[in-house]
């Protein structure tokens, strides 16, 4: 096994690449699960997280998200770490054309 040093860096990332962008196998499909009702998973937490999505298309709090070669040298791009209800309800939000900022804030972890 070869160790790294993770850089975490908040980073600016469009939203299109959050379209496609994995969680680990163990969490496999469970954005799918929060993308299927994005208002449910908005509305159940504190008002605030409501009210900002509404009013930047955005998350409250940035999830973070890996460079998928430190898991696997052999696959790129990036990974979801934590944030994966975020992430989901930013999916849902793009499928049901409602407020979504082109851009998003995460903290991304390099070599």
């Amino acid at each position: 096994m070869t160790c790294h040093t993770i850089n975490w860096q908040l980073e600016t990332i469009p939203a299109a690449h959050f379209t496609v962008m994995p969680a680990g196998a163990f969490d496999e499909g469970c954005i799918e699960d929060y993308a299927k009702n994005p208002v449910h998973w908005v509305t159940v937490r504190p008002p605030q997280v409501a009210l900002h999505w509404k009013k930047h298309g955005t998350w409250l709090r940035a999830p973070l998200l890996i460079e998928r070669r430190l898991l696997d040298p052999d696959t790129a791009g990036l990974q979801v770490l934590e944030g994966r209800t975020r992430v989901g309800v930013l999916r849902g939000r793009l499928r049901e054309h409602l407020h979504v900022a082109p851009e998003h804030r995460a903290w991304v972890g390099r070599p």
